[in-house]
């Protein structure tokens, strides 16, 4: 039985999926690596063949067609067979110290038949152009070396949201909530971890430094102008993930509020955005996104809509959207995220 799942999208990978392949092998044959070729037009297919041949017990390569990240993430999980399930992108990379670590311990949890949904752990934004590096832990909002559940969370500040990068889901959760990404859309990752929250009972929080998220091609989907040019795509994960909260009311009290809290991030994000294309199509388009949560979710609209940040994002005036685009940049500069 393997412990451990993790599926590799790969476009075009070839010049750096080796780093990302390499930082998992030291997980042994308690791990399953899923090298997704996604229709790439180099050799990664070539490279994932020969990984395969030389590691066959933990080396698994598939071959598809061009669908995007979340059709290769929907693509890896299907041929997944470990209990537990991870994505780390083909331009990423994992500690391979603190890998083994992990292992340990989810084999010690399933020894014990100890029912555990979700293994969270801190990920670190790596600009290695610039020869900087910026850890994002949540040691200030979860208990720290043992089990807990939504109830015992604390305070999850805008930048300590759970991303993709540091979610280990148990393989079965994923599945029970019919988890599938939608073709050829960016930004997937943020449904990959919001709708499966509300199916998460037992959580676990490792303080340890594990995934390292490179920031810093030029083609990179969180490169501003590449978002910019790929806005819709962005709008289009927001609207699901309101739909998806729309779903979740039968989840604990504070999962939901945290739903909520990581939505509204999305939506800012998507908000400051089309005020940063600034046409009367890109204002028109986030009008329409804030008049779909209205009529998806009335109350948590009104929360938003009307804080200062929302008040700010809807401000049709030359000043007001002045205020959004300098608010983004000292966010940029603060929390490092592109």
């Amino acid at each position: 039985m393997k412990v451990l799942s993790v599926a590799i999208p790969c476009y075009n990978s070839a010049e750096y999926m080796e780093r990302a392949i390499n930082s998992l092998l030291s997980g042994g044959q308690d791990i399953e690596i899923i090298i997704v070729n996604d229709g790439s037009k180099d050799k990664t297919l070539e490279i994932a063949r020969q990984y395969e041949k030389k590691y066959p017990d933990i080396v698994k390569a598939i071959d598809k067609p061009n669908g995007g990240h979340g059709d290769a993430v929907n693509a890896g999980l299907s041929s997944a067979t470990g209990e537990y399930f991870k994505v780390v992108d083909s331009d990423d990379w994992v500690d391979s110290e603190v890998l083994k670590d992990i292992i340990r311990f989810l084999k010690d949890i399933l020894s014990k038949g100890t029912e555990l949904d979700l293994l969270i752990s801190n990920y670190i934004y790596d600009k290695l152009y610039e020869g900087k590096q910026k850890t994002v832990s949540y040691e200030s909002a979860l208990p720290q070396n043992r089990i807990f559940t939504w109830s015992e969370i604390g305070h999850f500040r805008y930048s300590q949201n759970i991303l993709m990068h540091s979610v280990i889901y148990r393989t079965a959760v994923l599945k029970e909530c019919g988890l599938q990404l939608p073709k050829h859309t960016f930004y997937v990752d943020n449904i990959f971890v919001f709708k499966p929250l509300p199916y998460i009972k037992s959580l676990y929080y490792m303080n340890v430094d594990f995934y390292h998220y490179f920031i810093g091609r030029e083609d990179q989907s969180v490169n501003e102008k590449v978002m910019m040019s790929r806005i819709d795509q962005q709008v289009r994960v927001n609207k699901l993930m309101i739909d998806y909260l729309d779903g979740s009311h039968k989840a604990d009290k504070k999962c939901r509020k945290y739903m909520e809290k990581y939505l509204n991030m999305i939506t800012i994000v998507s908000s400051a955005y089309l005020i940063k294309i600034g046409t009367k199509e890109s204002l028109k388009k986030r009008d329409e996104l804030w008049d779909y949560l209205k009529k998806n979710d009335h109350k948590l609209y009104d929360d938003m809509r009307y804080d200062f940040v929302g008040r700010m994002l809807n401000v049709n005036n030359w000043f007001g959207r002045k205020c959004v685009q300098s608010g983004y940049k000292v966010c940029q500069r603060i929390f490092k995220f592109n």
